[in-house]
């Protein structure tokens, strides 16, 4: 059968799929477009699985709000390439799964995976078939729900999204807060929310470096208290001075509104992800040589 240029526009319309990889799924389904996109769902889902290995660092957190704003999903979602992560299917994709994740209320990603989107596809078959259409590996990374009486959420850009769950305050409020998050990067809420084991041991570190001093032994305990109280204050966000107003701490402005941060989630596309150094003109160059 003659395989026609309206046929292979037919089946890159229907695909999204490159005009040589349509002509060659038309030659080898006789012309048949419904088989020809069975044949390369199945293939894409092959090549899908051969990505798996690459490294996805890059991405974006995609955020959902429920109806009454008491509650928020927040989840990463990783590509390879910051132009994927620009284009329009892949941002997309990431709404629906932020939507998702809220409406089933789960914060494990398998079971996300194994959820049926509005396609009818699960979110996992839905993910190999836009890898393979886009050539490249994406992985859903980490989903989180932050519920409270008031939740205010702040995306910087789309690379790093928080999520803030208040008790009292405001709206405008919880958005200052949220927003001094994802400058400031707290490690907790406050002091009684950091482990006893950091706290020993940034005093072992402080203790060896004020021993260095040559001080005497009450100098150096003095000295100490004063580095672990100043560690404490840098690393909780009560304790921070506020990114709007350095003269207030975040402390105060928070009891001056008769506010109180309960939970707070901060995402930032590839934290702890190890990037591949990799060489572009060595990777273009191979491109060319494999094509």
């Amino acid at each position: 059968m003659s395989i026609t240029a309206a046929m292979v526009k037919d089946l890159r319309e229907r695909t999204g799929a490159g005009m040589m990889e349509c002509k060659k799924a038309l030659v080898e389904t006789n012309g048949d477009i419904e088989t020809a996109i069975e044949h390369m769902r199945k293939t894409g889902l092959a090549k899908a699985d051969k990505k798996a290995g690459r490294t996805a660092a890059e991405g974006l957190i995609a955020m959902a709000a429920s109806d009454d704003n008491k509650q928020v999903a927040i989840v990463e979602v990783n590509c390879e390439t910051d132009f994927v992560a620009k284009g329009d299917e892949f941002p997309a994709f990431c709404d629906a799964v932020a939507k998702l994740a809220l409406a089933q209320q789960t914060t494990d990603v398998d079971t996300l995976l194994a959820c049926q989107m509005e396609s009818g596809s699960t979110v996992a078959d839905t993910l190999k078939a836009l890898i393979a259409k886009i050539g490249e590996n994406m992985t859903v990374r980490r989903i989180a729900l932050v519920a409270a009486d008031l939740v205010a959420s702040y995306s910087h850009g789309s690379r790093i999204g928080v999520v803030v769950g208040m008790e009292g305050g405001s709206a405008e409020l919880g958005r200052d807060i949220a927003m001094h998050i994802a400058a400031t990067n707290p490690q907790a809420i406050s002091e009684a929310d950091i482990s006893q084991e950091l706290i020993e041991k940034e005093k072992e570190i402080f203790t060896a470096q004020a021993l260095e001093s040559g001080k005497p032994a009450e100098i150096v305990e003095k000295m100490i208290g004063g580095r672990i109280k100043k560690f404490l204050q840098e690393v909780t966000l009560v304790g921070q001075p506020f990114v709007k107003d350095p003269d207030t701490t975040v402390e105060k402005l928070l009891k001056d509104a008769g506010a109180k941060v309960v939970s707070f989630t901060r995402f930032e596309v590839g934290e702890g992800i190890e990037k591949k150094q990799e060489n572009f003109a060595e990777e273009v160059m191979a491109q060319v040589k494999g094509s």
